[in-house]
């Protein structure tokens, strides 16, 4: 079940880069050129996640994997905007994290 989670949180990484990462490192790259490359990023992304799904489906409910997979997310994210986009941490992150706590005690409980 560790692995899942591990999955799910490498597969995170790369989406995080392939959705957001051209804001920052592909300024001056034609568009078609970024999409192809979100693309080949993306790939590695469902190399990952798709095993971490499967896995994850033999020891949690679909609704849990779900939420699971969304805290993560905002745990990559955050990290990615504070330290590669270098935005300032807000408030309205601590209060999004608050609600995904909701989530996850709710969908376990």
């Amino acid at each position: 079940m560790s692995q899942s989670i591990i999955l799910l949180f490498l597969s995170n990484i790369f989406m995080t880069i392939a959705w957001y990462g051209h804001l920052k490192f592909l300024k001056d790259t034609t568009m078609i050129n970024v999409i192809l490359i979100s693309w080949g990023i993306a790939f590695f992304e469902y190399c990952l996640q798709v095993p971490a799904n499967r896995i994850g489906a033999t020891h949690y409910t679909l609704s849990q994997l779900k939420i699971i997979q969304e805290v993560i997310t905002l745990v990559v994210f955050l990290g990615f905007s504070i330290f590669i986009m270098k935005e300032p941490l807000k408030l309205n992150y601590l209060y999004a994290g608050i609600c995904l706590c909701g989530s996850v005690y709710f969908i376990f409980k």
